[in-house]
Parts: C-alpha cells; structure tokens; sequence
C-alpha cells in the first residue's frame, strides 16, 4: 500500500492511522510525495528520520499498489493506480477553499478539489462527522456516494491518553502550575501572524511560579519560517520558560495536559474542546472562517481574549467560569464515534483491499510522554508582600520586563551581572541538579557554612545567600548573621493534590520576610504563598549538619 504524502500536516494524519495495519505481514507501507506542496520538505525529513521507505512520485504512478492513502485531495493524485482512500486534514472542515472568499466553499470538501473529470477522486473518503457528509452531499452527490463517516483517530488518541494527563504534566514540569496553551494555526489571519507578540506577553506577565506556558503552531509555520528563525522570534520568551512543542504527536500532547487553551481559528483548538478544556479565542477576524462551521460556532461561546488588558485575569475567568461539559458539547459538531475511529476505518480499507483484516481489535497507540525541553530563566524578579506571618512571592523572569521587587539569582546558572545586581543568591546542592549545570571538578565540594559566607563577602549587593539541600529544607545566612535553616512542608488538610513548591521561591519569600524583620524571634512559622498555594515555612537556627553540608 501507499501513503500520498503532500505535507507534514498530512503526513501526521496518516501515521495516526497506522495501527490500522499494525501486525498484517501482508501490507506493506511506501510513502511517496505529492508534488505541488510548499510545506512538502518537512514530511521528506520526517519519513527519512523514521526509516519509512519512500518511492519517487515518477515511480509511483506506474502502479503497483493495491491502496492508496492521502490525507490531502490538493495535487495529481489521481495519476497514482489503485483505490483511494482520502481522509481529512484537519478537524471540522472550518476553512473557505482559497480563493474562494465570496461563497462558502468548505476546503476539503469541494468538488473542484474532490472531482477529477467529473468522475470521484477517491473510492473512499473518510468523515469524521455526520454534518460532514451531509455538507459534501450538498456539493456533490457523486462523492457523497463514496463517502463514509468513520471518526478521527486523531482524537480518539487525545482521548485514549487521558489518563496518562499527570504522567505528561510530570515531564513538562507543570507541577501545580496552570498549564496554558497557544495554539496557531497559518497564514495570515493566524495568531502567529496578528498577535505574535501573545507568547512573549504571557511569560511575562504570568508569574512563574503560578503558570506554565506553551506554545503549539501549525507544522507549516515550522515548515515556512525553519527552526532557527522559529527560535530567533521566540528567544526571549522561550529564555522565560516558554514551551514550543514539535509539530507532530507533542502538539496532542500539551493540548491532553492543558488547563486552558488560547487559539485562533485553527481548526486544532477542536481537539482540546472535545477534551472540555476552557477556551479563549483570539482570532481578530477575516475571510478564511466558514460562518457556520463548527469552529466558528465555538468561537462564538467561548470567552473573547481582550488584549489591552491583563491576561492572568482573562485565563483565570476563563477556568473559573467553566462548566463542565460545556467545550466538549461544543466540539460534538465536528466529532462521531469517538473511541471507534480505527475499527472503522479499518474495515472499510480491508474490504477495498478484498482481505480479511486481522483477529482482534486495533490498539490505539497512547501519546508518548512530551520531549520538548524548558529552558529556566536564569534570574528572577521577586515581588513579595508580607502581612504578618503570612508571606506571598510572585516571581518574574528577570529579562521579561521591569516588575520590581528583589533579584534572586542562581550560582552555577545566573551570569554574572545577574549575580552582582541580586539580592538574594542561591544554590542547588548536587542531588538537587543535573551534571551538565555543575561546573566544578568531581573533587570540588562546598558546604553550605563556608559557600554562604563566600558569597556574601563577594557579592557586596547580596543581603541574603542561600542553598537548597533537598526539597523541603534549605539554609540561609544574611550579612553577618548565623547560619538558618529553613523547613518547608506543604497544607496536608487541604483537598488538592499535595504540589511540592520550588524551593527558591520560598527562599525569596523567606529572603522578602527577613527585609521586614531583620532581628526576628526564631523559631518562626511563615505560610508562604506560592503560585497561589500556602506552604509553611519553619525558620530556625541551622545546626551543626546544616553548616557542614555538602554542595
């Protein structure tokens, strides 16, 4: 069999689709590429970085293949022998067919792009969605007739994986952070084009500690504008924690962990209202939107971004305001037999190709846990109030803007005039680190009594130094102060799942408390709010141990 491949786009919904021949010694897959596509290089490296065996478009038309599969009816794929099977390219068909701004030409489901001399492209087109066949039916009664609804094994993925949602959180480091996530699709009236300044604004206006960001662009965006020039636009904020996902597979990944979801009108943001995430729309408008499609109809019930004003307060709303079921019952327009996509579709290709699919059902593959890397900011702004015993942090990646409050830098991963211009330093002992952040030779050690007081004898503006030992007790020295040790433990009364807080930013808290009361009664007991969750913060004086700790 053949995979027609005229894109990464495509190319990613063909190979949600390959459990349906998994284990069949009689099928085997080529892949070839459909000229005429812009965006047609990245699913070439795509393929030969999997290993998949391809076969020139020239070879391919002369036959030889008992099925076809595209997930594109753009291109001569009528050149290539054999039955086709054609499946969507997306989710909901929302977009006119370009050049078609005066009708309501759904792209995909046209007869210009499903006909070839009148007479149906493929032998099979796959639907997701009863309205689907029954707008293409209005089109053409023809292809209509060979056309059949079956699911989208795209989804049916997201939905599988839903129990592994902290398994994914776990490895983006969200912790108890609200994970956020943009979403763009391309072209001109794509948020990437009209508000590219949105991922950069959400690093630097959420605090840290209380969001994580993250951002998902159409695998053309990567195709057109390349990694390199993809990281130069987005340098500062991915310096601030920002999250890019790969085009394929990661992009479902962050949208099954998210906690809200921004998005233009891209058709992917159907995904994550199926899995009845809040949403936020940001698309300012244009000709590319089918009015009554259902990502328009989303768009017109879910909240509005407004973006002359803040924004933690429009995501905050957006999740507060949430009512179960009331994205998912949304999506329901673009969505069917969900859970029964692959069996389906399976079926009806094994009967094109005249044999008997496997015994058993289709497994439907999990999506692996997220890769994406996270670059953390190397220095931070902390603002801190204090009320009494009660102390709140919201730290702010230093570069992202001016925020006030204190700097707290990090020895071994700060530069050095974030280290010259901090209030507080501190540093992770080796346990609490990874060898590539550990500078000094294997023999080198620090105890925490010996590097507390360098620091604060080098670095005449740091009021505080500070080590973290382990997750729940650090040490600190203020200028010409004993040794402190500070014991964090989290609210076990409360009904939330117990979220350990990074230890720095207690630090800070602790670092903001200590300004206000500079000869403090110890033991102290401080809730340190953090990310908007309390921590307590036990403050004693350090033992013999604590000096003579190792870093």
């Amino acid at each position: 069999m053949l995979y027609a491949v005229r894109s990464a786009t495509a190319l990613n919904r063909l190979l949600d689709t390959l459990p349906v021949f998994a284990g069949d010694h009689r099928v085997q897959p080529l892949f070839t590429l459909v000229p005429g596509s812009d965006f047609s290089t990245d699913a070439l490296l795509a393929l030969d970085g999997a290993g998949a065996r391809t076969v020139p478009w020239a070879q391919a038309v002369h036959g030889g293949h008992d099925l076809v599969v595209a997930a594109s009816p753009n291109g001569p794929l009528h050149e290539l022998p054999g039955p086709l099977v054609l499946l969507p390219h997306g989710a909901g068909f929302n977009k006119r067919l370009p050049r078609s701004s005066m009708d309501d030409s759904a792209s995909g489901l046209h007869p210009r792009q499903l006909l070839r001399d009148g007479t149906p492209l493929a032998s099979l087109h796959a639907l997701a969605h009863p309205g689907q066949l029954a707008r293409l039916a209005q089109r053409s009664a023809a292809v209509a007739g060979r056309a059949a609804v079956v699911g989208d094994p795209t989804l049916d993925r997201m939905l599988a994986s839903r129990t592994r949602r902290e398994r994914y959180r776990d490895a983006l480091g969200t912790g108890g952070r609200r994970l956020v996530v943009v979403v763009s699709t391309w072209g001109p009236e794509s948020l990437a084009e009209r508000l590219p300044e949105l991922p950069g604004r959400l690093t630097a206006e959420l605090p840290y500690d209380a969001y994580q960001v993250a951002l998902v662009l159409h695998p053309n965006v990567h195709s057109r504008l390349g990694g390199f020039a993809l990281r130069q636009w987005l340098a500062p904020a991915l310096a601030a924690g920002l999250r890019l996902a790969r085009p394929y597979e990661e992009w479902a990944t962050l949208l099954t962990a998210a906690d809200c979801v921004l998005t233009d009108h891209g058709s992917t943001a159907l995904y994550p209202a199926a899995l009845d995430r809040p949403l936020i729309g940001c698309y300012t408008g244009g000709t590319e939107l089918l009015p009554a499609s259902p990502m328009a109809e989303l768009l017109a019930r879910v909240p509005r971004l407004t973006a002359d004003r803040p924004l933690g307060a429009q995501i905050d709303a957006a999740v507060a305001t949430h009512r179960t079921g009331d994205t998912s019952a949304l999506a329901a327009a673009a969505f069917a037999e969900q859970g029964r996509s692959l069996e389906l579709l399976r079926t009806r290709c094994y009967r094109l190709l005249g044999l008997e699919p496997p015994p058993g059902p289709v497994t439907v593959r999990p999506l692996p846990v997220p890769r994406t890397g996270e670059e953390r900011p190397t220095a931070f702004a902390a603002r801190v109030e204090v009320s009494g015993d009660t102390v709140s942090v919201a730290r702010y990646p230093l570069n992202s803007g001016p925020h006030g409050g204190h700097i707290s830098a990090e020895d071994t991963v700060s530069t050095s005039h974030e280290l010259e211009s901090a209030g507080l330093i501190l540093r992770r002992a080796r346990s609490m680190t990874t060898p590539v952040r550990e500078p000094y030779g294997s023999d080198a050690v620090w105890t925490a009594g010996g590097w507390t007081a360098r620091v604060l004898a080098e670095y005449r503006g740091c009021r505080t130094a500070a080590a973290v030992l382990t997750h729940d007790r650090c040490v600190l020295r203020r200028d010409g102060s004993a040794l402190l040790a500070v014991s964090i433990t989290a609210d076990a009364t409360r009904s939330e799942p117990l979220v350990r807080p990074d230890p720095a930013a207690v630090l800070s808290a602790v670092h903001g408390w200590l300004d206000t009361n500079p000869d403090p009664a110890l033991p102290a007991t401080l809730e340190c709010v953090v990310g908007g969750r309390p921590v307590r913060a036990l403050v004693a004086y350090g033992t013999e141990a604590d000096i003579h700790a190792e870093l």
